[in-house]
């Protein structure tokens, strides 16, 4: 028997879980916990465990070595960088992601935001319900606009199908060019994407390239009427430049679902005083579909792994 220790929820019902673990319970023992951050908590909880399955709380490298018996890691989320892939190689540490799960709900929250912001609905709303009107707060269309999207994949090429689909000119850059992009897809470098978008998605992963990618500088290069969409990881843009740039007018407006530490944020966060900002709690990725879907992915990759196949891999 193998032991599968769940770090943490995976957003379903205790219903949909149990029926997922049904079919392995000939092989696997599951041992469940609340999510912690507490280093010594988690060790003690993994102590025995072959593989583990955790959405995007921290994996930190002494954790991953105190585990002894541990073979795998099934990561139920796109991106890794929470897990400290450099102690699970030392380890010999396989590690599957959720790749996939979530393309439509982060490319519809993208639209929601862009949407949102182009039309000023959370201060046309303030101001209704404060007994006032419209005025001054008469907003635009998206149709006609130039969408830049940093980081062309799965998510990236989805938000790039519903924006085209909006009337809208889609630009994007990647580490390589793509000759299987659509022909309606532009493919430029960084500097020309700031200067020619109206509208800037961030959809790349965080790595030594992309930390602290959009800095005021970088800013700076775009048009005072344009907005940013952070939907890839906070790090990427400097938060503190962002909101330096919200509050001069270097841009028009940002919205942002990812930052710096994950939400609960600090009162000093600067992005929560920038003006002509829609923040949101990391949520881009969490809909009862996409949460499902997810579900289905990382335990199908612990079946994969148990038959001796690995599907999604990252290590």
């Amino acid at each position: 028997m193998k032991n599968v220790v769940i770090l943490e929820s995976l957003g379903i019902s205790p219903k949909e879980l149990e029926a997922l673990k049904a079919p392995f319970l000939d092989r696997v023992c599951f041992y469940d916990y609340e999510r912690t951050e507490d280093p010594e908590l988690l060790k003690r909880e993994v102590a025995d465990a072959d593989a583990l399955i955790l959405a995007n709380m921290p994996l930190p490298g002494e954790v991953i070595q105190a585990a002894d018996r541990l073979q795998y890691i099934d990561v139920a989320f796109t991106g890794v960088d929470h897990v400290d892939l450099k102690a699970a190689k030392a380890k010999g540490i396989r590690v599957s992601n959720a790749s996939g799960y979530s393309d439509e709900a982060v490319a519809e929250l993208v639209l929601g935001m862009i949407l949102s912001l182009m039309r000023k609905i959370p201060q046309v709303q303030d101001r209704l319900r404060h007994g006032g009107t419209k005025a001054g707060l008469v907003g635009r269309e998206l149709k006609g606009k130039t969408v830049g999207i940093l980081g062309y994949g799965r998510i990236g090429s989805r938000t790039g199908e519903l924006c085209r689909a909006f009337g809208c000119r889609i630009l994007a850059t990647s580490r390589r060019r793509h000759p299987e992009y659509p022909a309606w897809v532009e493919q430029v470098e960084l500097d020309a994407l700031l200067r020619e978008s109206d509208i800037l998605v961030l959809h790349c992963p965080l790595n030594d390239e992309t930390r602290g990618l959009i800095s005021f500088q970088k800013l700076c290069l775009m048009k005072p009427s344009a907005l940013l969409i952070n939907v890839a990881r906070g790090p990427v843009t400097r938060e503190a430049d962002l909101a330096r740039a919200l509050a001069e007018g270097v841009i028009a407006g940002a919205a942002v679902d990812v930052f710096s530490q994950e939400p609960p944020l600090s009162p000093e966060t600067e992005l929560l005083g920038a003006p002509n900002t829609l923040l949101t709690p990391h949520v881009a990725f969490a809909t009862e579909e996409s949460m499902s879907l997810r579900a289905g992915i990382v335990f199908d990759n612990l079946r994969a792994w148990l038959e001796g196949e690995l599907k999604n891999p990252v290590l």
